[in-house]
């Protein structure tokens, strides 16, 4: 059933209220039309709850905004939408297009700091956010007495004599519901082993990161990425206020997970808002935090990874490079969802520590890596 304005709904008694269903939740495609986003397809969802976020097909279908009841969930760059043509691919070239947003996935067959791996140079953080998204088609209708908003389509990374690799996207959401849902498989359909690494790039910003904000994850371990993180290792679930200079730190957590499923969030006691990610942790086994408490960066990252962010050359010494053989294909499956009220996050920071139990979270150094 439906769970709108207090009450749970049947699908008969909704269609006896309203002329058509948009009335209460849709997805909407749209076209943007000035600067670099000039041409961008866009797909503008609504759930009926208050959550509101909006799907970008020709950037690898990722989530350029999103926002409860009025207020944003994520950070947005100064960039704003800007179209695939745009890409860099060189050195951190990949930063003069990242809208930040609710959802940039990085990959698919290298992400992280920029590096040569087996004589390819390689930039930040993958092709995928860059390409635009085929067979791309929105449904909405009835599942029994819930009603689902959602978008499918597959984005394709190929060279013509090299990977040949291709994402099969589907995100939905239900009616009445203040969550969405990501599905993701990607296939090799190439003819050769292809490396293959994947990022969600989850940016949460203002109001719900702010000076009092906490990083809430059931860590076994958290390890600095380098020297400067390890300043700041004692104080790496506290944000702090926008900060002139700040130096972006970046954790690794091993998150502790139930029946392989896991979760973090960040929220803000003051207003009583969060936003939290929930996932697989075969699928996803490390969360990278990356924590950028800038003057007009200020955001934290929740970053489900199949890898760590140094770079493809550094994993692939360090035997956590993926590939996928001909034909073979991983499965990511994610929700992503609204701590809309103080006793939502006071539930959601008792599952945090029943993850975790009487274990306690290890810090460990940068060399550690």
């Amino acid at each position: 059933m439906a769970h709108l304005f207090d009450l749970s709904w049947r699908k008969g008694e909704l269609q006896d209220r309203v002329g058509d269903m948009s009335q209460i939740a849709y997805a909407r495609p749209c076209v943007l039309t000035e600067g670099k986003a000039k041409g961008v397809s866009a797909i503008d969802f609504n759930t009926g709850s208050g959550l509101r976020f909006t799907v970008i097909p020709d950037r690898g279908l990722d989530i350029s905004q999103a926002d409860y009841a009025g207020k944003s969930l994520c950070w947005r760059s100064a960039t704003g939408e800007v179209a695939p043509a745009f890409f860099e691919p060189q050195g951190l070239g990949w930063l003069n297009g990242f809208f930040g947003g609710l959802l940039t996935t990085c990959g698919l067959t290298y992400l992280g700091a920029p590096c040569v791996d087996e004589g390819e140079p390689l930039g930040l953080h993958g092709r995928v956010d860059y390409i635009p998204a085929q067979e791309v088609a929105i449904y909405t209708g009835w599942e029994g007495d819930e009603y689902v908003v959602g978008v499918k389509g597959k984005i394709v990374e190929v060279s013509a004599f090299g990977p040949h690799l291709v994402l099969k996207r589907s995100i939905y959401a239900f009616a009445g519901e203040e969550r969405l849902f990501i599905r993701d498989e990607v296939v090799n359909q190439g003819n050769a082993p292809t490396p293959h690494m994947m990022l969600y790039h989850i940016n949460v910003g203002f109001p719900v990161l702010d000076s009092d904000s906490r990083f809430l994850a059931p860590s076994l371990a958290v390890t600095p990425r380098d020297r400067e993180a390890e300043k700041g290792i004692e104080s790496y679930d506290r944000a702090i206020p926008p900060t002139d200079g700040f130096a972006e730190q970046v954790f690794y957590h091993d998150l502790a997970a139930l029946k392989d499923k896991t979760m973090a969030g960040v929220v803000n006691p003051a207003i009583g808002f969060g936003l939290y990610v929930a996932y697989r942790k075969r699928q996803l086994p490390y969360l990278v935090q990356w924590k950028m408490m800038g003057k007009g960066a200020y955001v934290m990252g929740l970053e489900p990874s199949t890898n760590y962010v140094g770079g493809r050359a550094g994993e692939r010494a360090a035997g956590r490079l993926r590939t996928l053989k001909p034909g073979e294909s991983a499965i990511y499956d994610l929700e992503i969802g609204v701590l809309p009220a103080r006793e939502d996050i006071l539930g959601f920071e008792k599952g945090v520590k029943a993850l975790l139990g009487r274990r306690k979270t290890k810090f460990l150094k940068a060399s550690d890596t």
